[in-house]
């Protein structure tokens, strides 16, 4: 009887031994695929954010580009418009030095005299050189182109002046502002040429 028991008490220490193994065995692979699955889970979350990293370095790569891209072009503007305002001041400024009293006198003769028109002729000048401009201006001029001379001041004339050969109905400007805009759009495509390059 005693080696019935011992017989069954190595049996069941066998038998607790097996299912422990067993048990053991599937713990372990239990285990070793939980870790596999972390480690999956693990390399897809770092290629993940590997990737998004890519993603958001291109984009932000791609948005620095566009900025300075629109950064040039907005200075490379200002910088023209800045040109041009320039241009403007030093074409207003010699238009001022060349167009004195004296030589606005030789012109405008020049032009009366040039008119076969019989109408009026309308001079318009700035006020301070109104006095000027008179008094050269009829002592060159016969009896009877003198009486079709009007000469009117202007607040609105910085320099330069305006002929009309049909009693101001129309006119022809020879003021600053007319000369300037008439040179500065000569002038601006081969600036806008010299500023494309």
């Amino acid at each position: 009887m005693t080696e019935e028991i011992k017989d069954l008490i190595t049996k069941i220490k066998n038998e607790g031994i097996k299912a422990a193994q067993d048990k053991s065995i599937q713990i372990e692979l239990q285990a070793q695929a939980l870790a596999e699955k972390i480690i999956r889970d693990s390399k897809a979350a770092a290629e993940k954010i590997i990737s998004d990293a890519q993603r958001e370095a291109e984009q932000y790569r791609s948005s620095t580009e566009a900025l300075l891209k629109q950064s040039g072009r907005d200075m490379l503007l200002s910088l023209k418009k800045e040109i041009v305002a320039m241009l403007g001041m030093i074409i207003k400024k010699n238009i001022r030095t060349f167009l004195t009293p004296e030589e606005m006198l030789k012109i405008i003769n020049l032009l009366i005299k040039a008119s076969a028109r019989k109408e009026d002729i309308v001079v318009t000048v700035k006020k301070e050189d109104l006095k000027k401009i008179q008094g050269g201006l009829l002592s060159e001029l016969s009896e009877e182109m003198k009486k079709r001379v009007i000469l009117k001041p202007s607040d609105e004339i910085s320099s330069g002046f305006t002929i009309s050969y049909d009693a101001g109905k129309s006119l022809f400007d020879f003021s600053e502002e007319a000369l300037a805009a008439y040179i500065s759009a000569y002038l601006k495509p081969e600036l806008n040429e010299i500023l494309k390059d």
